[in-house]
């Protein structure tokens, strides 16, 4: 199966993810959090890096639920900002 590659909006909502994320992480490590979750930390450190752009929602509902983040709050973050249209 051949995957198709990413556009750059979705590069960057999968880099706001891994922002929004890491803040909602704190001061926690990301061995506990990942640890919490069950999943390797280096999962953790690839989403919050934004180099695992599109992970799978169980993966972010668990990550969003440990680290007390309501999904919806999750959603708006990672929806791109709105344009500004410049008059002449």
């Amino acid at each position: 199966m051949v995957r198709v590659p990413l556009t750059p909006d979705e590069r960057e909502r999968g880099a706001r993810l891994g922002e929004v994320l890491r803040a909602a992480r704190g001061l926690r490590s990301m061995t506990e959090v990942a640890a919490a979750v069950g999943m390797p930390v280096e999962t953790l450190r690839k989403i919050e890096s934004g180099r695992v752009p599109t992970p799978a929602f169980f993966t972010i509902a668990a990550l969003a639920t440990e680290l007390s983040l309501p999904l919806d709050e999750l959603v708006r973050a990672c929806r791109p900002a709105p344009e500004i249209s410049r008059s002449a």
